[in-house]
């Protein structure tokens, strides 16, 4: 029956083509008609594979070629041609080859007065312009001075013909041939002449497809360089932004003003960062470094923008891929390369072994053994058994860890533990509409401290006008040794302060902190502490809310960022902050904000206040490095109370961001702190990210095309005249921070129940202590069985922060401490079971200079793990070493895994390894059957899915990228053999599943949960 259909249709193709009859074209015409009026588009590319459109397009030629052209024919097949062509990919080439084309153009010059005539031939000629080839031979054949016959200043008549012709028009422009000739043939300004006119014409918005077609004209003339300069130089920029105020309220013009927005996007002129270099501001003379690049003049060639196709290079967000990315090289899957260091130089890790040694008492308490003498004035710690403490081993490399049914009957166990013991926790809290998170704080709390204590002695001794606010909330470092009066000045408000106000931060020591931050190295050799890190911080009250984005904001920052540019008078563009001038720039008679960042973790590189109420905002890049510009932390002061500030971040580098969908940054205010009420809290309404019109140069980028950057903005309102105020783009989490909780935390511990060891497992290049901790359960007793079995239970290791902007990580890392030192049932059972191995922050000199992403050399140490360098990655190198140690010894993990986290999605999730997995999903021909693989990857996810409400399943990826080859992840899975080797990432914002989901305004994930 199909062979009958197929050679009727040819058929009636053929005679279409041979047919010198009227009345038989006619009907033939006819029937196609019939044919391609009902049914899906399966039909007509039915009759596209039958010849179809050869046989109209031969058809169309042969009938315009006679001396009278016969429009009853010519008509219904331009009809057809215009259904035809839309699902022939090859139409644009077949009409040049058969010369419709000239065909077309020509009938179309003969009907100018013709209006049914001259509209046909325009509908077929929008069909030939979508290919690019015959839209450019379109344009050298006299199609656009054709069209600018048709296309008039605004009237009422023969619109159906104004409209087909805007849209050829457009459609022609997309070659970039055809723009060029039109910006070369003054074009540009007859376009916006014309969208003038119709736009003050159109008053009841009638003819709104005219004006976008006109808009689109315009766009795709833009496309071009010159395109862009003669749109400026014809005030274009002007001209739309007069126009599309009038658009901003009627929905009805959104079609209009979205294209208008493109178009001033598109030709907003690109400009490099008002920075002196796109280095970072400090530089670090380490082994291997390579020195900042100087000061490059750029030309408008190194800032064109090639295009808006961007892909986050930084991002471990590992969704972010491609099908090509996928490792399908079995060898390279399953291989397991050897050892990258001499075995010998594993024997160094067995002092941080110690619970492996056969003799006790190694393991003994002897308090105060290893304090420096500032840190011993303020806590009474337990012993830690150091290196040089006698050390032993018993176990041969073949021995190895519990069995597997051991470790069945564990993870039994422990499922049951936290099904009976254990419920999960659902937000029950809602912010009220309206009112700001310090205005709940303060209705909730007010009077008391952050337990919850009433404190209305503290407070009436501690008036508002008695605080000398500046100097107390960013106090010196190593103030006690200073022989400086304002120093000590500082230093005793701090004492005084502490002493008499009443607070309580769990696991957090002020004057511990203080101590341990004299002695942390930074880049820039920062003087003074942070309020909020010095001081601590309590979770806030409440579940705090993910803000509704405002509908249309980003719209109207674009537009602001436009009038900036055409109304230069208005902005003040005075530098208020710098890193890289003298501080002069800080007018201490100004009443506009001060800012400062030069303490630790902290990053602002230059303020630039642009308005009264608002600045511009620039990150510093990684130390070393021209980019990965997206972490900030900077202290603000001599704000307005009830006033609306904005701020915008102007060199950020990601291409999206959650603050597009919920997130807000962190504030911390220092009078809140001192009223009792420590706590960051998120803030900032009227929030978007988007990219902005800034580019750094192609020499700045090694010779690529000049980088994008983005713009993060938000508006504060700050609680306090007068106050000092943090903000962050998310929860702080400093070096010295996680020092001071360890050393709380040890001291938290009962020594004759938890095993609690924390020493250094190296030195990283800026000279910092990178700390490694051992957490288990003391063995009942001093008999061999109990040794024997303390010994003998796996290892976990698990590791974070070695991207120094995931600050989400740490606090990841600090709850899962303070749980397994704890005395839930379940931290129990896991300690008795199990040895944890933790490398809490493995980037420490990333976190104390504030990097968003490196080293101190520039590089991404999570790329560093195939062959790290004692010199150059030292904190890698060991860390590897150790697993190399423990697989050498027969005591490989049972898990791995290292915290991150994710700006980009929401919830929490893992990511594993899979060999199977990636060839099923790579399509891969290989046989996946002959293979084998330990499927007890898929285990853990499975027991969060069903016990952590926060983290989903369905986010979870176990592919294995050529991208990632490089990571712990990949590494310690291929290279030590371990099965289950996880990165598990947390978001930056909050959830959208599970108990922790709620509407916009309900929740925000805190730090500590």
């Amino acid at each position: 029956m199909a062979e009958q259909e197929g050679s009727g249709l040819q058929a009636l193709l053929r005679t279409l083509q041979s047919s010198s009859d009227r009345q038989s074209v006619l009907s033939i015409l006819q029937v196609l008609g019939d044919l391609l009026s009902v049914g899906t588009d399966k039909r007509i590319r039915y009759m596209v594979s039958k010849g179809g459109s050869e046989a109209l397009l031969q058809t169309l030629v042969d009938t315009a070629r006679t001396a009278s052209p016969d429009y009853d024919v010519l008509l219904p097949l331009f009809r057809l041609l215009a259904k035809v062509g839309l699902r022939d990919k090859k139409f644009g080439q077949k009409a040049l080859e058969l010369e419709a084309l000239d065909v077309t153009l020509i009938l179309a010059r003969k009907n100018l007065s013709h209006s049914q005539n001259l509209l046909h031939c325009l509908w077929t000629l929008r069909v030939f312009a979508t290919s690019v080839t015959t839209a450019a031979m379109l344009g050298i054949n006299g199609a656009m001075e054709l069209l600018f016959k048709v296309i008039t200043p605004y009237t009422q008549k023969r619109t159906r013909i104004m409209r087909a012709a805007t849209e050829v028009l457009a459609a022609l422009l997309k070659s970039k041939s055809n723009s060029r000739r039109a910006v070369n043939r003054g074009y540009v300004t007859v376009l916006l002449r014309l969208h003038q006119d119709w736009h003050l014409h159109d008053t009841a918005n009638t003819h709104v497809p005219i004006r976008r077609a006109l808009l689109l004209c315009l766009k795709h003339s833009a496309t071009c360089r010159s395109g862009r300069e003669a749109f400026l130089a014809a005030q274009g920029m002007e001209i739309l932004f007069s126009t599309a105020q009038n658009c901003l309220d009627d929905k009805s013009l959104e079609p209009v003003l979205s294209i208008m927005l493109d178009i001033l996007r598109q030709c907003y002129p690109k400009c490099p960062l008002p920075l002196a270099t796109a280095s970072s501001a400090y530089t670090f003379p380490g082994p291997g470094s390579i020195t900042s690049e100087p000061p490059c003049v750029l030309t408008e060639e190194d800032l064109e923008d090639d295009g808006d196709d961007e892909v986050d290079k930084d991002s471990d967000s590992e969704d972010m891929k491609e099908e090509d990315d996928l490792e399908t090289d079995v060898t390279k899957l399953s291989s397991r390369p050897g050892l990258d260091r001499p075995e010998e130089d594993l024997t160094q890790y067995e002092a941080m072994c110690l619970e492996l040694s056969c003799n006790f008492e190694v393991l003994e308490s002897r308090p105060g053994d290893d304090l420096n003498f500032e840190e011993a004035q303020y806590a009474n710690h337990q012993h830690i058994p150091t290196a040089a403490s006698p050390k032993w081993h018993c176990l041969n490399k073949d021995q190895s860890s519990f069995s597997q049914e051991r470790e069945d009957t564990v993870q039994a166990s422990l499922l049951s533990t936290v099904k009976t013991g254990r419920s999960n926790a659902h937000l029950t809290s809602k912010k009220e509409p309206g009112v700001s998170p310090y205005q709940k704080a303060q209705s909730s709390g007010h009077g008391k401290d952050s337990s919850g204590n009433k404190t209305p002695e503290v407070q009436a001794s501690l008036k508002e006008d008695a605080w000398d606010i500046e100097a107390v909330s960013c106090p010196r470092i190593s103030a006690s040794f200073s022989n400086s009066a304002k120093t000590k000045e500082a230093t005793e408000e701090i004492d005084k302060l502490l002493q008499t106000h009443p607070k309580h931060v769990p696991f957090h020591d002020p004057y511990l902190y203080m101590a341990k931050a004299g002695r942390t190295r930074s880049v820039a050799d920062f003087k003074m502490m942070a309020f909020p890190d010095l001081w601590g911080h309590c979770p806030p009250p409440a579940a705090q809310s993910l803000l509704e984005r405002r509908c249309g904001i980003q719209r109207i920052k674009i537009f602001e960022d436009v009038r900036r540019l055409i109304q230069p008078s208005d902005v003040i563009n005075k530098v208020v902050f710098s890193l890289d001038e003298p501080w002069p720039s800080q007018d201490t008679a100004s009443d506009g904000l001060r800012f400062f960042s030069q303490f630790e973790s902290g990053n602002l590189r230059k303020a630039i206040q642009v308005r009264e109420f608002e600045y511009d905002l620039l990150v510093n890049a990684d130390v070393n490095s021209a980019q990965h510009q997206q972490w900030f932390y900077f202290r603000v002061s001599r704000m307005k109370a009830a006033v609306l500030y904005r701020f915008n971040v102007i060199n950020c580098e990601k291409a999206n961001s959650q603050f597009n969908y919920g997130m807000q940054p962190t504030l911390y205010s220092v009078k809140e702190a001192l009223l009792g009420r420590p706590t960051w809290m998120r803030i900032g309404y009227e929030i978007c990210y988007y990219k902005n019109h800034y580019r750094q140069g192609a020499a700045a980028t090694g010779g690529a095309s000049g980088k994008c950057y983005y713009s993060l903005t938000f508006a504060v309102t700050f609680p306090h005249d007068g106050d000092v105020c943090y903000l962050a783009y998310h929860y702080p989490y400093t070096y010295t921070a996680l020092l001071t909780h360890l050393d709380t935390l040890e001291r938290s511990v009962n020594p004759k129940q938890v095993y609690f060891r924390q020493e250094a497992l190296c030195q990283t290049l800026g000279e910092n202590p990178c700390p490694l901790v051992t957490i288990t359960a003391m063995p009942k007793s001093n008999s061999a069985d109990h040794l024997e079995q303390f010994r003998q239970r796996p290892y976990q290791v698990i590791t974070a922060r070695v991207h120094p902007g995931e600050s989400n990580a740490s606090w990841v890392m600090k709850g899962t401490l303070e749980f397994l030192v704890s005395s839930d049932p379940v931290a129990r059972l896991l300690r008795e079971n199990f040895i944890f191995k933790i490398i809490p922050m493995l980037n420490p000199d990333g976190v104390i200079n504030g990097n968003h992403r490196c080293s101190l050399r520039g590089e991404d140490l999570n790329r560093q793990w195939l062959a790290p360098s004692a010199h150059l990655q030292p904190t890698i190198y060991h860390a590897k070493g150790l697993l190399s140690y423990l697989r050498s010894v027969g005591r490989s993990p049972t898990v791995f895994c290292d915290f991150h986290g994710h700006s980009q999605r929401k919830n929490v999730f893992l990511y594993g390894c899979s060999i199977k997995e990636t060839l099923w999903q790579a399509e891969s021909t290989v046989d996946t059957s002959a293979l084998l693989e330990d499927v007890s990857y898929r285990m853990l996810p499975k027991i969060l899915d069903k016990l952590a409400p926060a983290f989903t399943m369905s986010s979870c990826s176990f592919l294995i990228e050529k991208s990632r080859a490089s990571t712990a992840r990949v590494v310690v899975w291929r290279e030590m053999g371990v099965s289950r080797s996880y990165t598990m990432e947390s978001s930056y914002c909050g959830c959208n599943q599970g108990p922790y989901q709620m509407p916009p305004q309900q929740c925000h994930l805190r730090p500590g949960r």
